[in-house]
């Protein structure tokens, strides 16, 4: 499997990055999705964060007709606890693994890389950090939830166990419920992981108030 298919759009600092955010979109977007918030996160002109923004592949989604959309994995009916796509949530987890290697061959150690993302693009963010073998920065995930559950107790990284992770949901969210976001903080809470949670009366987006908490978080995660 190689990600060298997986076209990204880039925003380089101005000096030589010494961390990386990789940011997942949501179903049916692409990596043009998230570059325009990255302004707004308030980071000092001198920061030295790459950010990522990786296209998903193209895949017909049962959910939408057969559809073919940019998604990280089928989705199969409406019940977003139910129907996982395992082959399409794995190959993906691995993709997303590959581009923390890139990250880490130009010069990024795995300790200072964040995954991020939205919605389906949340949901592998959470997935992959989780279950990682090496120490990773954080995790960002936004209006999501968890994906094969069954298997995170058994097959989580120890390594990550106090990884930092962000998650925020709004609570007029018509695709991803929001008893979906809640029930995955209380997992991990379960689960022992410190989640930093926020919630905005919003549907399924993103709000200047919540783009402005990234910010803050990030500044605290990523040195």
């Amino acid at each position: 499997m190689s990600a060298a298919y997986l076209e990204c759009v880039e925003i380089e600092p101005r000096q030589k990055a010494t961390s990386s955010v990789i940011w997942l979109h949501g179903l049916g977007a692409d990596g043009h999705d998230f570059p325009p918030i990255v302004p707004a996160l308030g980071l000092p002109e001198d920061h030295a964060i790459r950010f990522v923004f990786p296209h998903a592949p193209r895949i017909p989604v049962t959910l939408n007709q057969g559809m073919v959309m940019r998604a990280w994995y089928d989705i199969v009916e409406l019940d977003l606890k139910r129907g996982h796509d395992e082959k399409g949530i794995r190959d993906s987890s691995g993709r997303l693994e590959e581009l923390i290697v890139r990250e880490n061959e130009r010069g990024v150690p795995s300790e200072c890389i964040l995954l991020a993302g939205f919605s389906q693009g949340g949901a592998i963010s959470l997935f992959t950090g989780l279950r990682y073998s090496e120490r990773l920065a954080g995790i960002l995930a936004l209006s999501t939830y968890l994906l094969l559950e069954s298997s995170l107790e058994r097959e989580r990284s120890g390594i990550n166990a106090d990884i930092p992770i962000f998650q925020a949901h709004g609570t007029f969210d018509p695709m991803v419920p929001f008893d979906k976001g809640t029930a995955a903080r209380d997992r991990l809470r379960e689960l022992g992981y410190s989640v930093q949670w926020h919630e905005y009366p919003m549907q399924h987006q993103v709000v200047l108030e919540e783009i402005q908490a990234i910010g803050a978080w990030l500044k605290r995660v990523l040195h």
